[in-house]
């Protein structure tokens, strides 16, 4: 069952859930935002990140989106849904009222990899074609250790589904969606019985505490006193805050709401 959940893009939306009810995930050490290609683990070769840097820059001269490429060492012992998730709140990729963003987030270690898209774009960018990508055009090159082919495919799919007409890349096979089977039907209703069970462990938990320790102050097991940093969605928000980027490069201020797929190696 979670395998399946996780090819169908909603194992994001029940990490979310749990991450933003339960408040006690620990947000990871950010890498710095430094341009449109982060490579922190180091396996993109230098000509391949310069002409990805290049078509980037024109995609977003071109349309205002922000689509960044990033490779992580670690994943800090998370799943990468909420990692990517965090990472590009912290980043604030698109712009603030657009949240035009799109993140590519490549773990190699873990061998995973994440298409995070904006809240402006999931209309566009869907969670079943950014899973199409992954298997099509990214996964089969990086199982051949070709990290740099598979990740400009990817970026050149992304970039034709967010720059062209629906059908003219409908017409493409390696980007034709599939049709929505039963488990995409009812996970909706999945998500929403887990938020209610989650809610009621809590409010559970919170009436012992209460009995336990006389009533107590604000804080407690799920909700620690806050330290200033903000949960919430919206422009802006962000787990780990955000990172103005060296090199002149940083995020416009938007934001994801789990938006998009994930896939392995």
């Amino acid at each position: 069952m979670m395998a399946r959940l996780r090819q169908k893009g909603w194992f994001a939306a029940l990490w979310l859930v749990c991450a933003i009810c339960v408040g006690a995930v620990a947000a990871p050490s950010w890498p710095a935002l430094t341009g449109r290609v982060v490579d922190s683990a180091g396996i993109i070769p230098a000509d391949t990140k310069l002409a990805l840097d290049t078509k980037l820059k024109e995609l977003e001269d071109k349309s205002g989106i922000q689509l960044v490429v990033a490779t992580v060492g670690s994943l800090d012992g998370t799943e990468i849904e909420p990692y990517a998730n965090g990472l590009f709140r912290a980043w604030k990729l698109g712009e603030t009222k657009k949240n035009n963003g799109v993140l590519l987030l490549v773990a190699p270690n873990e061998k995973r990899v994440r298409i995070e898209v904006g809240y402006g774009l999931e209309g566009t960018l869907t969670d079943a074609l950014s899973k199409i990508i992954i298997a099509n055009a990214i996964t089969p090159r990086f199982k051949t250790g070709d990290f740099g082919g598979g990740i400009t495919r990817g970026v050149e799919d992304i970039t034709t589904v967010l720059t062209t007409d629906a059908a003219e890349w409908q017409k493409r096979p390696s980007l034709r969606a599939e049709e929505p089977d039963l488990i995409d039907q009812l996970m909706p209703l999945i998500v929403l019985g887990l938020f209610i069970f989650v809610i009621w462990i809590m409010i559970r938990n919170a009436r012992g505490q209460r009995s336990r320790w006389g009533g107590g102050g604000p804080g407690g097991v799920f909700f620690p006193p806050s330290s200033g940093g903000n949960w919430g969605s919206g422009s802006g928000s962000s787990w780990g805050g955000g990172f103005s980027g060296g090199g002149g490069f940083s995020g416009g201020g938007g934001s994801s709401g789990g938006g998009g797929a994930s896939g392995g190696w």
